[in-house]
C-alpha cells in the first residue's frame, strides 16, 4: 500500500509558519501594498507592448534581450531620466540594476552585505517585509524611533555609540526617507545632509528605500539621499509596483558599480521578466508623468474619504498624520486596543487591516497602531469597512464609546 511522504519531516527547522490557501481578497481589503484598479492604464499598456514587441520581440531569444545583466537599456534610460528630474540624481542608464521587484533588490543586498548575527539598523517603524527578510537570514534589525521627521537621528548616534563600544558595527542603514513607509512622512533635507553625516563618521552605508517617493501629491519634494550623497555611501531602491501595477513586479538599484557588480553576481534569475521591463519602457517615456498626475489625485481623494471616515467613526479614540503622498495611513488607537488581536477578529468578518506589530521592529511601541491601505478600495468600500472596523473596535475594546449613525451613501 503506498504512503504518503510526510514532507514537513524534511523541511528545514528555521522556516515561517506555512500559509494558508487563498481565498480571495476579503471584502474590506485595507491591507498589502495594492492600487487603484480604475487607474491602471490598460489600453495604453495593451499598445506599448503590442508596439514593442512588433519592433524587438526577436531579441526575446537571448536572455536580457541583448541588452546585458543589468535590464533592458531603454528602461534603464527612463529611470535615469525620472529620477534625475523628481529625485534629484545625476546618473545614467549604467548605474541601474532592473530586480524582480524591490523585494528582490532587498534580498540581493541583504545577501551581498550581511551574515547570521549581524546588526542592521532600521527604523522603528518600518516595511513589514524588509524587516522579515533580515530576520529569516538571522539579522537583528535594530529599531530607531521616529518623529513627523523621520527616523530620530539623536536616537541614532545614540544607538551607534553603544554598538560601536560594543565593538557591533552595523551593515547598513535601511531608510524610507520619502513617504515612510507605514508613517507617510518625508524627511526634511537637512536631516538627510545630517544623516550622511553620520554615516560619513560611522562608515556604514546607507540603503535608500524611495519606492513611494513618486506618489506625492506636490512634488516639490527634498532631493533623495542618493542625490545629496557625494562619496558613495548610498544604495537607492525604486519600484514601479505603486506607480504602474504591483503585479508586474519590476523595481530596481542604483548604485556605484563595485556594489552593483557585487549584486549582478548572485542575481542568478535569468534576468527580470521580459515584457514587463519593454512594456514599461515603451509606456513610460510617453505617458509616466500624465499617468502619475492622475493617479495622484485619485489617491490623495481616497485619502480624505479615509481620515474623513476614521473620524466620523473613531472620534478622538483614532490618532494619526495625514501623509502626503503614499497609499497608507498609520493610525494609533487606545493602549487598551491590541491590534493583532482586532486584526484577527476583523478579518473573520471581512475586514482586512494590518496590525502594528507586524511593521515595527518591537512589538511594544506598536501593539494599539494599524495600517490602513487606501489604495485598492473604492470609496464606499472605505466607508462602510471603516464603519465595521469602528464597531468591531468597540465591542471587543469599548473603543470608541460612541459610533456615528451616518448612513453610507
Amino acid at each position: 500500500m503506498a504512503m504518503d511522504i510526510e514532507y514537513s519531516t524534511f523541511f528545514k527547522n528555521d522556516l515561517p509558519a506555512p500559509i494558508q490557501r487563498w481565498s480571495g481578497f476579503p471584502k474590506y481589503n485595507f491591507i498589502g501594498g495594492h492600487n487603484d484598479a480604475e487607474s491602471i492604464p490598460v489600453e495604453d499598456m495593451i499598445k506599448s507592448i503590442s508596439e514593442v514587441l512588433k519592433r524587438e520581440g526577436r531579441t526575446l531569444a537571448t536572455y536580457g534581450l541583448q541588452h546585458g545583466p543589468q535590464g533592458y537599456k531603454p528602461l534603464r534610460e527612463f529611470i535615469s531620466k525620472k529620477v534625475n528630474k523628481r529625485s534629484g540624481l545625476r546618473v545614467s542608464s549604467d548605474d541601474i540594476l532592473i530586480t524582480s521587484g524591490s523585494g528582490q533588490a532587498l534580498d540581493l543586498i541583504n545577501a551581498a552585505f550581511c551574515n547570521p548575527g549581524d546588526t542592521v539598523i532600521v527604523e522603528q517603524f518600518s516595511y513589514g517585509s524588509a524587516i522579515n527578510r533580515l530576520k529569516r537570514i538571522g539579522v537583528r534589525p535594530v529599531g530607531i524611533p521616529l518623529s513627523d521627521e523621520g527616523i530620530r537621528l539623536e536616537l541614532l548616534v545614540e544607538r551607534l555609540e553603544d554598538l560601536q563600544a560594543k565593538s557591533i558595527k552595523p551593515k547598513f542603514i535601511y531608510v524610507i526617507p520619502t513617504v515612510q513607509n507605514p508613517a507617510g512622512s518625508i524627511m526634511p533635507e537637512k536631516n538627510r545632509l545630517k544623516l550622511l553625516e553620520i554615516s560619513k563618521k560611522y562608515q556604514i552605508p546607507i540603503v535608500e528605500d524611495e519606492c513611494y517617493a513618486d506618489l506625492i501629491w506636490d512634488s516639490n519634494r527634498p532631493p533623495a539621499l542618493a542625490a545629496l550623497d557625494e562619496g558613495n555611501r548610498v544604495i537607492h531602491c525604486g519600484s514601479f509596483s505603486k506607480t504602474i501595477a504591483p503585479a508586474l513586479r519590476i523595481g530596481y538599484l542604483i548604485g556605484d558599480w563595485n556594489v552593483l557588480s557585487q549584486l549582478l553576481a548572485i542575481k542568478s534569475d535569468g534576468g527580470t521578466g521580459a515584457l514587463e521591463q519593454m512594456m514599461l519602457a515603451e509606456y513610460c517615456k510617453e505617458n509616466f508623468d500624465k499617468h502619475l498626475k492622475s493617479l495622484c489625485e485619485t489617491l490623495e481623494k481616497k485619502l480624505r474619504v479615509l481620515t474623513e471616515a476614521i473620524e466620523a467613526n473613531f472620534g478622538t479614540s483614532a490618532e494619526f498624520e495625514v501623509p502626503e503622498g503614499g497609499i497608507f495611513l498609520w493610525v494609533t488607537l487606545p493602549d487598551s486596543v491590541d491590534t493583532m488581536r482586532l486584526a484577527s477578529i476583523a478579518l473573520s468578518e471581512g475586514v482586512a487591516i494590518n496590525p502594528g506589530p507586524e511593521w515595527s521592529t518591537d512589538t511594544a511601541p506598536a501593539s494599539s497602531k494599524l495600517r490602513l491601505c487606501f489604495g485598492h478600495p473604492d470609496e464606499k468600500t472605505i466607508k462602510v469597512g471603516v464603519n465595521k472596523l469602528a464597531k468591531i473596535c468597540q465591542r471587543e475594546f469599548g473603543v470608541p464609546m460612541r459610533i456615528s449613525n451616518e448612513k453610507v451613501r
